[in-house]
């Protein structure tokens, strides 16, 4: 039996023609989409679900970081990060909360995942940026250095998008996939959690007792999770309880055994704890559209942003953006983090909390001095040599495990969403292909849009 079928020759109607096509309706997406639609261009929007947002909506990880340095002293995030949390306070979907001593964490925003998304579909609107929900790619049509068009499918059948450029916002860099881009996967592959809606609670003392007691009657391992509120709702939280190990979710049936395996957790987790809490019974109230996926595949470019140039805070000639969270790396095989600070503090938790190991990286490093206030990514992160007029934006970015642990969070894939759609437009004013363009001149165009770079 053959491993293949001939498919016959077929005609794709073009359904659109744009100055650039955003592939993923994610924040990244939506911004580098807003970014460029601002600038000027002619912009087509593609996402597979029905909402945008991504992960922050679809998968209910309603945090975003603190816009500040680690002193919270300096503003070194803004553009559409901060005008978005603008927009969500005024509607109370969003709520600044103080920093959380255990673990170091600064100040940050709870999100309400139906209010952002609400504002992402404003952004779409307002900015004349033509939409297309319900509708995946397919496949991407090269010639030489270029893409010309991209193929999608929805409810209409296929159709092709004419474009002079691409952005890849998928987050597996699925159009990159398709175009031979080369890949690489990181040893310490993070993996993912699937996040729910929990209404009720109980006392986090006895929530902690209960699973250390009867974790492995369940068939759990010792597992670190988090979990946090929901902007302008009350007596429902968001949990992050667990991990789904030993899985790729850029592949098929690793995703699907990933998003059913997560549901099984969920639901006997919860039968765990209303059997031995005492209290009145909880419920899920809902599951994410997607699993929360930390990490895939990566795609080089001309720099691999690295553990020593951002923890030390590294400056570049022409930023993309700026951040503080820490470098934050989910144990591959077993319950369990690693937290590295710009200050130096790092912080290894095993299991929840079962065992917690403090350390100074920058005494083992020998370093002297103030810490960096913050870090920041390089344009070139951007570049890579096969073709002329295509970014791939989002998680996954030429990152090695520990300078990824830190930039995959949403207020650094925001920034890097924004940068994208503005390179795309550089390109096409200036009528040069991507290698070409002087990274500065996309730093200028961020500034002058508000971004902190």
């Amino acid at each position: 039996m053959s491993a293949f079928l001939k498919i016959p020759e077929t005609k794709i109607p073009v359904i659109a023609e744009a100055d650039l096509v955003v592939v993923g309706g994610s924040c990244t997406g939506v911004f580098a989409a807003v970014r460029a639609a601002r600038l000027g261009l002619d912009v087509v929007l593609v996402e597979k679900l029905n909402m945008l947002g991504g992960v922050a909506t679809a998968g209910l990880v309603n945090v975003w970081h603190s816009l500040h340095d680690i002193y919270e002293q300096k503003q070194v995030i803004a553009g559409l990060t901060e005008e978005t949390l603008q927009r969500l306070m005024k509607r109370s979907g969003a709520e600044k909360l103080d920093g959380v001593s255990q673990y170091a964490v600064p100040s940050h925003y709870n999100l309400n995942p139906w209010e952002l998304t609400y504002v992402l579909d404003q952004y779409v609107q307002e900015n004349k940026i033509r939409l297309l929900l319900h509708t995946s790619f397919v496949q991407a049509i090269k010639r030489d250095r270029k893409v010309e068009a991209v193929i999608v499918s929805n409810v209409d059948g296929l159709g092709a998008i004419k474009t002079k450029f691409v952005v890849d916002a998928t987050g597996d860099g699925r159009v990159a996939k398709d175009l031979g881009c080369p890949v690489y996967y990181n040893d310490l592959l993070q993996p993912p959690t699937s996040c729910f809606l929990l209404q009720g609670e109980i006392p986090v003392e006895k929530w902690s007792e209960i699973v250390k007691r009867h974790g492995t009657e369940y068939g759990f391992s010792d597992d670190w999770g988090w979990w946090g509120n929901i902007a302008g709702l009350k007596d429902i939280s968001l949990r992050a309880d667990l991990h789904v190990f030993g899985v790729d979710c850029s592949k098929a049936a690793d995703l699907t055994y990933a998003e059913m395996e997560g549901r099984r957790q969920t639901m006997t987790y919860l039968e765990m704890l209303n059997k031995y809490s005492g209290e009145d019974p909880m419920r899920v109230v809902a599951f994410g559209s997607t699993i929360g996926i930390r990490e895939t595949a990566h795609y080089k470019t001309r720099y691999q942003a690295n553990g020593e140039d951002l923890l030390q805070g590294k400056r570049y000639d022409a930023p993309i953006m700026n951040g503080t969270y820490r470098v934050d790396i989910h144990h591959k095989n077993s319950g369990g983090i690693t937290f590295r600070y710009l200050d130096g503090r790092e912080v290894v938790v095993i299991g929840n909390g079962t065992q917690v190991l403090r350390d100074d990286w920058r005494k083992r490093k020998g370093l002297t001095g103030d810490p960096a206030p913050y870090y920041q990514l390089p344009f070139e992160v951007f570049i890579g040599e096969e073709y002329d007029n295509f970014i791939a934006a989002g998680r996954m970015l030429n990152a090695e495990a520990e300078a990824f642990g830190a930039v995959r969070v949403m207020v650094n894939l925001n920034q890097i969403g924004e940068a994208a759609g503005t390179a795309a437009y550089v390109c096409l004013h200036t009528d040069k292909a991507l290698q070409a363009i002087d990274g500065k001149t996309v730093t200028e165009l961020l500034r002058k849009g508000g971004s902190a770079v």
